[in-house]
Order: structure tokens, then C-alpha cells, then sequence
């Protein structure tokens, strides 16, 4: 089939920089792995043009539903995704085709004069649309303000060169993917701050009846991106089935086939007076192949040692086992779910 076919492949894209990068990039690959040619469609989300916070509009998923419907209707042939975009349940008709190499998942901070995040005044403004960030930055300087802020990052950047913030943390594969990684200033590693589930890997979708596509996508595909992401994604699915807090998660190579899961949730007690802010933080140690049941043996414990009672959480400590176990199952890329399944609101869409 390689080379076989030139009429061109319509790739989904959100229309911002970074996407349309993102997806040249992602056009690119398969091109030369297969002498397909792809050209790039842009399509408008709902959360491209809302200026309300993520949390309000439904979660990073509003991001991913046009491009998903675009698909449906077959106005598109594929579509890419930043990857901690995707909610963790694929919608019925769609699958996770491909995940290219991950390129760098750690955050990064921009600040004026090249400052560090210890060289920012008390009461400092740091920008960033995401929980997760914030509350990871309140546990390192306590006495910075974070302010929510929404836009693509050219639109941030620019709010940092006008006086608005005085720093962003914006993820370090956006920032690249722009080509602004002359502005970071720092670079968050994940001891100190673990990123979100899948950031800095992109995922490829596609109708799941099209075979012949599902098998030309596997040239962009990466295995052990794939089993680092899915381990991370089955954590956070795992998670939302207990706690509503901002969770962060960290795959990497621990050698010899194995792979080692980090993993934090954050977040204050309902009945917490001084607002102090609690983190149970976690880590595994798997073969690369049980990253299910890493993710999931994670999860419990981090649950039992007090994740459930963060942020309004519903039910026992041990959370909701037929959710958890359902999600877990979403979890996993390329498998079917119904499109309603938990998203992921908890963090920053825009790279």
C-alpha cells in the first residue's frame, strides 16, 4: 500500500501556531514514510474562540470535539491532537491510531530579564491557565500569586511582554514547536514538577472502520511513547474516578524493558481553614507491558493515602471501583468508548 495511493490525506487541525506546527510536523512524517501526500485542514473550536476558563466550557475536550466531528462527517481524513488535549475515553467510531516520539514533556517557566522562578518578588503574578501547574508552583514559592490566563501562547507571551503577568510556565514542547525556546528561563524538571498526562506527545486519530488508514498510520507510531502515555492517561482515568483534584504523571524508561510511573494529586481539604495545600505523590516500577496495572496499582494507593478526600471528591476513599474500572479501560489508546466518559478539565490546553 506505501506509496500506492497520491491522492492527499486531509489532516484536522485546530488553526492556532503551535497546531498548525504541530501538524506539519505530524504531515510531514507520514509523507516520508510513505509517499503519501497530506495536506493540512484548519477547523475552529469552540474552545479556540471562548474566552471563558477551561473549567467553565467543559475541559480540555472542547478543544478536540470539532476535530472529531469533522472526522465523523468525513471531512477529514485525520486528525492530530496535542495528547493530554484527549479526554481519557475514545468516542465510539474513533481510534487512536498513532502516537509519534514524545518530544520534551517537562514545563518551563518565561520570565523578564531571564529570572528563575527563586528570583521572582514576593507576590509575584505567574500566568497559566492550568491547576495542575498552580498548585504545583504554590508547594515551590508559596508566595506567588498564579492568574489565570487563556489564549494560544503567542497571545500569553505577549500579555508577559505587556506588564499583565510577570512570568508564564507554558509546557517546553509547545514553546519548541513555535520556536520560542529562546524565552524559557527555566526549565521545571519532573522531581520538582511532574507534567501533565501525555503532554509533549501528539496523538494521531482516525475513523476506526478504516483499516487500510489505521495500518498506513503505524509508520508514525512510537512503542514506547505509547506505553509511557498510556500508563499516565490510565493513572489520570483511574484518578478521576476518586478525586477531583489537579493530577500530574510521569512515564519514563526505567531500563531493561521496565517503566517507572510518577505520579502526584494536589489539592486542599474541604474542611482545611488555612487553605494549606496537600500532595500525595506516588511512584511504580513496571514491565513495560503491565502499564494497565501499573497505572492502576498506583492509583489505589495513592488513593488509600488520602488523594479521595482532595477537592470535593465523591464517595469512599477507595472512589467509585465500576467508574475506576471503566475508565481504566478508556484509558487505554485505541479502544472504543462512549463519547460522554470523563475528560480531562485539569489542565492548560494550549501547549
Amino acid at each position: 500500500m506505501t506509496g500506492a495511493n497520491t491522492t492527499p490525506l486531509r489532516l484536522g487541525s485546530r488553526r492556532s501556531p503551535m497546531a498548525i506546527a504541530q501538524s506539519g510536523d505530524v504531515a510531514r512524517l507520514i509523507s516520508e514514510r510513505t509517499a503519501r501526500p497530506v495536506e493540512i485542514v484548519g477547523i475552529t473550536s469552540f474552545g479556540d474562540v471562548s474566552q471563558a476558563q477551561l473549567t467553565q466550557i467543559g475541559g480540555t475536550g472542547v478543544f478536540v470535539s470539532s476535530l472529531r466531528e469533522a472526522l465523523l462527517r468525513g471531512e477529514v481524513d485525520l486528525a492530530v491532537h496535542s495528547l493530554k488535549d484527549l479526554p481519557t475515553a475514545s468516542p465510539a467510531g474513533i481510534t487512536l491510531a498513532a502516537i509519534p516520539v514524545r518530544d520534551d514533556p517537562r514545563d518551563a517557566l518565561v520570565a523578564r530579564d531571564g529570572a528563575k522562578l527563586a528570583d521572582l518578588h514576593p507576590g509575584a503574578k505567574i500566568g497559566t491557565g492550568s491547576p495542575r501547574r498552580a498548585a504545583q508552583l504554590s508547594v515551590l514559592r508559596a508566595d506567588v500569586s498564579c492568574v489565570p490566563i487563556r489564549g494560544n501562547a503567542n497571545t500569553r507571551l505577549a500579555k508577559l511582554r505587556d506588564g499583565d503577568v510577570d512570568a508564564l510556565v507554558l509546557a517546553y514542547a509547545g514553546l519548541a514547536r513555535i520556536g520560542c525556546t529562546h524565552l524559557v528561563t527555566e526549565i521545571f524538571e519532573p522531581e520538582s514538577m511532574l507534567p501533565a498526562p501525555g503532554q509533549g506527545a501528539l496523538a494521531v486519530e482516525c475513523r476506526a472502520g478504516d483499516a487500510a488508514l489505521i495500518e498506513l498510520l503505524t509508520v508514525a507510531d512510537d512503542g514506547a511513547t505509547r506505553a509511557a502515555v498510556t500508563a499516565e492517561r490510565a493513572l489520570l482515568a483511574a484518578l478521576e474516578a476518586g478525586c477531583s483534584a489537579p493530577v500530574g504523571a510521569f512515564a519514563s524508561d526505567a531500563g531493561r524493558g521496565r517503566l517507572r510511573l510518577d505520579g502526584v494529586v494536589l489539592g486542599e481539604l474541604d474542611d482545611s481553614a488555612n487553605g494549606e495545600m496537600i500532595v500525595v505523590r506516588e511512584h511504580g516500577e513496571a514491565e513495560a507491558a503491565d502499564c494497565v496495572r501499573l497505572a492502576r496499582d498506583l492509583a489505589a494507593r495513592m488513593l488509600s493515602r488520602g488523594a479521595a478526600r482532595l477537592m470535593g471528591v465523591p464517595g469512599s476513599a477507595s472512589g467509585d471501583r465500576a467508574s475506576g474500572n471503566r475508565a481504566l479501560e478508556d484509558a487505554i489508546p485505541g479502544t472504543k468508548a462512549p463519547a460522554d466518559t470523563a475528560t480531562n478539565n485539569r489542565d492548560d490546553a494550549h501547549e
